[in-house]
């Protein structure tokens, strides 16, 4: 929405009507939000402006100061918050929360929120409406990073596997309305250029998040974070049992009654000393190392390796903060870890972060320490809800790899299976297994890989130019799309017992509405074989619920395959139809209404 940068047509004041107005249409918009809330954004004693863009949009704020609402039709009905107003009520629109903080790159570089991305709790999904305002969350960061509008219904979320788009993203953290900002800021550490990760400084970070937050647990989570700050600890903890650490509180005297459980979880938040946090440093770091890091996942930034992979490793219930240790910042304490010959760092000069470039597993404190297995609690499974009847069963569509004649040389030197079918992960770990077998890593540059003959025959014979030499090496992160690419992509759907494997790219469903003899109209829809649908089953189906007259016909050129026509134009309850009661996926449906000049 704010990717580019247009300048606004007009800045004015708001009247006192104008504002009354405003606040209702706030109102009736974000039904949670108090009285107080509404305030803390708009302020009802100060001057309120609006600026007008070419697009309509209307951005509201607090003069002299930061933007709090905007408004993209201009009519009231798609009214947003600001990042500024979240972090002021971060309540104020119910959250979905990633599953990282290393998703929240792809938010922050435009993309929409995807509902594989989305950390799901245990009992599954919030109930909730396309259309509706969201924000997104990182995991243990109290601080909206975006919001958007809902795509889908939490029902038809579930019958489409949770895949697709899951939030239209509207505004973010760093876009242009962020930016434009005068007095803009960040609300918390764990706000950085390119990512978000968890606040080394949220007093609750050992309380699970769940997915989404309604309001009233919005409020509930402010108030433990209240009272944990107000908590009295004992500081004396022996560092030769840090993984047991635990620090003694003084007694509470709560609103409501605490079980025994509760107030031992109370008891876990504890604050280390500087020596206590630089020993669990090490200790996460060689756990981290033992059980999480691949060389192949190397080189890794430095934002990753602690959000992704040092975090997860401290003991439960400790929070851990790098500016409290000795070192101060991530970056020197690499370097230093680097400087013990335990692991070499490199900093990227452009994107101003310390990468982990390799490995040292021979290093004495690697070999000396002894890992221990982290035991995942289960996460309860919940089934997909759909209708009865054989076609409208859970659908699912996959992306799948064969092996052809260039990598079979790949597979046979590590003992793969060259007849069977691989997903995009499988056959990327494939080539880094070979990788790892022939030791073809640049030993001066860990983050390249050296072409043997045979790796360099299964990437580029018969794609490089006559005349054009071959390359000698290629990056990492190259390595397992250009491997991918030279395989047989294929697709597999599945629907109940009946699956379905075909050469090529799955193909979309196309529906299409034209008109015919005057202004009668007519939709055919095509390309349902892919999805496993009888053509003449959904006319019969269709016949009954649009009450009007359909028919099959088979595709010219196209043996086997045939269209659906239905009289009239019923281009939009018929995608709605395909999607809700046969599960197939949005963004594998093709629109066309050739009706509208």
């Amino acid at each position: 929405m704010f990717k580019k940068n247009v300048d606004a047509k007009a800045l004015q004041r708001l009247s006192g009507a104008d504002k009354k107005k405003l606040r209702r249409t706030a109102k009736q918009r974000f039904s949670q939000a108090s009285d107080d809330d509404l305030d803390a954004i708009l302020p009802p004693k100060v001057e309120i402006t609006v600026a007008k863009y070419p697009s309509r949009t209307l951005v509201y704020g607090i003069e002299g100061e930061l933007p709090m609402l905007f408004d993209i039709d201009g009519r009231g009905h798609e009214l947003f918050p600001t990042v500024y107003a979240l972090w002021k009520v971060p309540y104020l629109l119910p959250a979905f929360t990633l599953k990282g903080g290393e998703v929240s790159h792809f938010i922050l570089g435009g993309a929409d929120l995807m509902f594989p991305g989305i950390s799901v709790p245990p009992e599954g999904l919030p109930s909730f409406q396309a259309g509706q305002p969201w924000s997104v969350k990182v995991p243990g960061n109290p601080a909206p990073i975006a919001v958007g509008t809902t795509t889908m219904s939490n029902t038809e979320a579930l019958k489409a596997g949770l895949r697709g788009k899951a939030l239209r993203i509207a505004h973010y953290y760093k876009d242009l309305l962020w930016a434009s900002a005068d007095g803009r800021y960040v609300p918390n550490e764990g706000f950085y250029d390119d990512m978000v990760i968890e606040d080394p400084n949220f007093a609750s970070a050992s309380q699970h998040i769940d997915s989404s937050e309604d309001p009233s647990e919005g409020k509930q989570d402010k108030a433990a974070v209240d009272v944990s700050e107000c908590l009295t600890e004992d500081h004396a903890i022996n560092s030769e049992t840090i993984e047991n650490v635990t620090a003694g509180v003084s007694e509470l005297n709560l609103p409501q009654e605490k079980t025994t459980e509760e107030q031992t979880e109370e008891k876990e938040h504890q604050h280390l000393s500087t020596e206590e946090i630089d020993s669990l440093l090490d200790i996460c770091l060689l756990q981290a190392l033992h059980t999480n890091i691949k060389d192949k996942d190397l080189p890794m930034p430095g934002s990753i390796l602690w959000s992704n992979h040092i975090l997860p490793c401290r003991p439960p219930g400790v929070t851990l903060d790098i500016k409290k240790s000795s070192h101060k910042k991530l970056s020197k304490w690499l370097q230093s870890k680097s400087s013990s010959g335990l692991i070499s760092v490199k900093e990227d000069k452009h994107k101003k972060e310390v990468m982990l470039i390799s490995i040292s597993r021979k290093h004495p404190d690697y070999t000396a320490f002894k890992h221990h297995k982290r035991v995942q609690e289960p996460v309860e499974q919940h089934d997909n809800i759909v209708a009865d009847g054989s076609s409208t069963k859970q659908l699912e569509v996959d992306e799948i790899y064969k092996p052809s004649s260039h990598v079979n040389p790949i597979f046979l030197a590590v003992d793969a299976d060259t007849g069977k079918y691989y997903s995009a992960s499988e056959a990327s770990d494939v080539v880094f297994r070979y990788v790892e077998k022939e030791n073809l890593v640049k030993q001066t540059d860990k983050a390249k890989v050296i072409l043997d003959a045979t790796l360099c025959d299964a990437l580029y014979k018969g794609a490089v130019k006559k005349g054009s030499a071959y390359p000698s090496e290629i990056h990492k992160k190259d390595l397992g799309s250009t491997f991918i690419n030279r395989m047989q992509i294929h697709h597999r759907v599945a629907r109940g017992n009946e699956v379905a494997i075909r050469k090529g790219a799955i193909r979309t469903v196309q529906i299409m509405t034209e008109r015919r003899q005057g202004n009668k109209k007519m939709t055919r829809v095509s390309g349902l074989e892919c999805f496993l649908l009888d053509a003449d089953s959904l006319a019969s189906e269709l016949q009954k619920k649009f009450a009007c007259s359909t028919t099959t016909a088979e595709l010219p050129g196209k043996k086997g395959q045939h269209e659906v026509l239905i009289q009239g134009g019923v281009i939009e309850n018929l995608a709605k139809h395909l999607v809700e009661h046969h599960g197939v996926p949005k963004r594998y449906i093709e629109v066309y209404d050739k009706t509208k000049k």
